[in-house]
Order: C-alpha cells, then sequence, then structure tokens
C-alpha cells in the first residue's frame, strides 16, 4: 500500500474549490499525470456518479474507473479508482482558510498494487508521490484567477514564423503543451449563445460554459439534433433543464439568422458571449436563397448578421464575441470579389480559407467599432481537431492526422476561456489561439489593412441589407 497525504491553500472560497473538484473529471485540468478525463454519469455529481480517467505512467497509459462513494457538499469527497493491477481509495478535504477568503484542500491517497505492478513498486512508490506533488501544485494553479493578459512568447512567435513548428503546435502536443488548462471562472447568472453547437467544437464549448453555471442557447438549424445537443449539454454539466435552451435557425438564410437574433435579444436583453462558431465547407459550388455562395453564407455573413443584430444585448451586458477562424486562412488575403466566386473557378478550401481570412478581418474591424463601448471581439483559431466536418471535408487529412488530432473539447478551450477569464479582458481584437495571441499574418501579402476591413463591413451591409447600428 502507498499512502500520501499533502494539501494546498488556494485563494479561492472554499465554495468555489469544492465545486471544482466535486466534478472529478476536472481532473485533467490540473493533473499533469492525466491524459483525458470523463465523466460517465449524467447529472449533478452524487453518490454513485463514475468516471473514466487515463494516467500517464512513463510512457504507458492506464485508464482507472472513479466511483464517488461518499460526498459532503462542500466539504468532503471519497472516491474509489480501479483499473488493472491498480485501486485507489482518495479523498478530498475542503475547509476554510482566512475566515472563509481562502480554501484548505487535504488529499489523502491508497494505492493498493497487484501483479506486475505490486513487483515494480520500487519504481512506482516514488513516481506516484511525485505525480501526487505536482498534482496539487496544479490544483493550486488552477484555482488561481489570473487577471493578467498573456502575451505570446518569443519561442511560440519564432515557431508561427516558421510556419511548420507552428503548425506542430496544432495537434494534441500543442494542447498539452500549454501551462494552464482550467477552467475555474465561474460564470453564474451570465448568458452564452453558441451557434453550430449540436456536434463537435460547439457542443463541447456549451458543454464547458453550462458547467460554469452559465445559462447557454444552442443555436442550429436541425430540431432533434438540438434536442439531443441540449441533453448532452445539461447531462455534462449536472444542469437544470431550463439552464440550456435552443433556438432553432437556418444559418444560410439572412431571414432566419435575423429573426434568431430578435428571439435570443427579446429573452436575453443583457448578453454576455456570443460564440459564432458554426462553420461549413463545400465540395460543390451552390447558392443560397439570398444568392450568396454557401461557404460565405455561413461562415461569414451569418456571424455578420447575428452579432450585428444583437450589438444591443452584447452592449448591455458587456459581452464578448469570439469568432471560429481556421488556419487555412494563413493561405489567402482579403478578396473582397472572390467572396462571390464563378462555378468555373470555385474551390471548397480555397473558400473557405477566404470566408475565415474575412472573418478574422471583420472582428478586428468589430474591436476597433464597438471596442470603445465595452464590447470584445476576438477571432481564435481551435487548431487541428478530430470534428465529424473535417473527417468528412478532409478525409486524407484526418486518416494520416488522427493519432494527433485534437479531440473536441480540446478545440473548445480557447473559446471557452475567451468568455470566462479575466484575462482574457485584454485581448480585444486579438486572434488566440491556445489562450496567447498570435499573428493574422504569416505569408507575405496576406496582411489586412484598417481600410480593406472597412470596405468588407461596407460589403457585409450591402449585401445583407442591415442598418447602420447606432452604436459606435
Amino acid at each position: 500500500m502507498i499512502e500520501i497525504d499533502t494539501h494546498v491553500i488556494v485563494d479561492r472560497p472554499p465554495s468555489d474549490a469544492f465545486r471544482y473538484l466535486a466534478d472529478f473529471s476536472t481532473c485533467e485540468q490540473w493533473d499533469p499525470a492525466v491524459y483525458r478525463a470523463e465523466k460517465l454519469t449524467a447529472g449533478a455529481p452524487a453518490v454513485g456518479s463514475e468516471f473514466r480517467v487515463i494516467v500517464s505512467l512513463g510512457a504507458r497509459r492506464k485508464t482507472l474507473r472513479y466511483r464517488i462513494e461518499s460526498i459532503q457538499p462542500g466539504r468532503r469527497i471519497e472516491l474509489v479508482g480501479r483499473g488493472a493491477g491498480i485501486k485507489t481509495f482518495e479523498t478530498l478535504t475542503v475547509s476554510a482558510e482566512d475566515g472563509g477568503r481562502r480554501a484548505h484542500i487535504d488529499y489523502q491517497g491508497r494505492f493498493s498494487l497487484r501483479g506486475p505492478l505490486e513487483r515494480a513498486k520500487p519504481i512506482l512508490s516514488p513516481a506516484i508521490r511525485r505525480m501526487a506533488s505536482r498534482a496539487t501544485r496544479g490544483l493550486a494553479d488552477a484555482l488561481a484567477v489570473e487577471t493578467r493578459t498573456p502575451r505570446q512568447g518569443w519561442l511560440s512567435y519564432a515557431a508561427d514564423r516558421a510556419v511548420l513548428p507552428g503548425e506542430a503546435m496544432y495537434t494534441d502536443r500543442g494542447y498539452f503543451a500549454m501551462h494552464d488548462r482550467s477552467h475555474s471562472e465561474f460564470m453564474d447568472g451570465k448568458r452564452v449563445v453558441v451557434t453550430g453547437a449540436t456536434s463537435g467544437i460547439g457542443r463541447a464549448i456549451a458543454a464547458e460554459y453550462a458547467r460554469l453555471g452559465a445559462h447557454v442557447t444552442l443555436v442550429g438549424r436541425d430540431t432533434d439534433r438540438l434536442a439531443a445537443a441540449a441533453d448532452h449539454v445539461r447531462s455534462f454539466a449536472g444542469a437544470a433543464p431550463d439552464a440550456v435552451d435552443v433556438v432553432e435557425a437556418d444559418l444560410s438564410s439572412i431571414a432566419a439568422m435575423r429573426r434568431a437574433a430578435a428571439t435570443i435579444a427579446e429573452d436575453a436583453p443583457k448578453l454576455d458571449v456570443l460564440v459564432n462558431n458554426a462553420g461549413a465547407m463545400f465540395e460543390d459550388y451552390g447558392v443560397t436563397d439570398d444568392d450568396i455562395e454557401h461557404t460565405v453564407a455561413i461562415n461569414l455573413v451569418a456571424p455578420f448578421v447575428l452579432t450585428e443584430s444583437l450589438i444591443g444585448s452584447l452592449h448591455a451586458g458587456g459581452g464578448r464575441v469570439i469568432n471560429m477562424a481556421s488556419g487555412g486562412m494563413y493561405a489567402v488575403g482579403l478578396d473582397i470579389d472572390a467572396l462571390t466566386p464563378l462555378p468555373a473557378n470555385y474551390g471548397g478550401l480555397k473558400a473557405y480559407a477566404r470566408a475565415k481570412r474575412a472573418l478574422v478581418a471583420l472582428t478586428a474591424h468589430w474591436a476597433r467599432r464597438y471596442g470603445d463601448e465595452g464590447i470584445q471581439f476576438n477571432a481564435m483559431h481551435p487548431g487541428w481537431v478530430a470534428t465529424p466536418g473535417v473527417a468528412k471535408s478532409l478525409p486524407r487529412f484526418h486518416f494520416v492526422m488522427r493519432p494527433v488530432l485534437r479531440d473536441a473539447r480540446m478545440g473548445a478551450d480557447t473559446a471557452v476561456w475567451l468568455g470566462a477569464a479575466r484575462a482574457a479582458a485584454g485581448l480585444n481584437g486579438a486572434f488566440v489561439f491556445d489562450r496567447k495571441p498570435r499573428p493574422t499574418a504569416l505569408v507575405p501579402g496576406t496582411r489586412v489593412k484598417p481600410s480593406q476591413a472597412q470596405s468588407l463591413y461596407g460589403w457585409l451591409r450591402n449585401t445583407t441589407g442591415l442598418t447602420l447600428h447606432g452604436l459606435g
């Protein structure tokens, strides 16, 4: 039996610390030895809730299944973990320090080894103790509220400029290289809207916001998929039924997006976060009922219409707008004429890259236009993520890169951080990847001037028929 007793004191109220720990799947955010953790039981954490935790032991990974054996709300959690050759008994106890301003977290772990692991105990014992020490330090970091605006370091700047080293960080290796992967700043009472939330990154974004306590609205076009996504988000977060709602809308239709915005604004006159996540890539040329090429309609026009129509609610809420971009935009510059391609020169990948380039340029323009009104705008790159859309649109890329692609929760990380973290408040207008600002132009001739972005804004207003908003 390996026994470990340690503790950590964090500058958060005990209620925050316990709330964060009770969903034990957050251990992947603060324990460096945990590769992935997942809550298997629907609803809020309770006795009987189970979690799957994949732990890295040297070069090998071991899967453990944890179960909450006892829980004293706000005070104590007892868990039992089982895996091949190992059984753990772990207790987390939270108490108050400094009149309740800080939390004292005690950790007790008992590790019973069998078979080959028992024979390797002389090696594993110090390794497990080091893991526990790193985990407690990670927990302290995860519960610390960082307020300093992050800056890009010179190493990542050089990697971005060298292109290929920068692209290597788009894989899951880049995600695990991040110093901080925690989401512990709760969002109780805040309103969040996420488009394209029926699967993949969008659903993961919505789920994490809901876990943080926000009221989340999912926007999509398929009734059944919206209902299934809402159920998933509630289950993941242990949220109340009325904490997650849906708005059905065809993102390729200007009129539908206006109606969706009106519905949202009526229900949420103060909006804290809008995530324009929905995106699509089309192999063949086609136009919408508004006579707009499909790729441009969904990836650029839809976020323009929804955001402009919700400016009043965003202004009232001091909101943040997060636009999902793509690394493909680095290959192209802003070409407004190319946003209305002819069938003869249409290419799906290029159309997608141009639409995302335009969205990034629009984001910077919005930051200049509305930043003084208290609204923050950011575009972001999720990394290379294994989503159904990537598998369908880029099958070869997906097949070759699958072992190192990020999963949806990794891809969602920066979007959640941008909406929830205090430290993100100083990044208005920045293009963000893995929680740090990044350059928007790496290839000569692709940098967008403010005057070009202004022309794009005018083109979108003319294309959509939206009148100039009173703000800014």
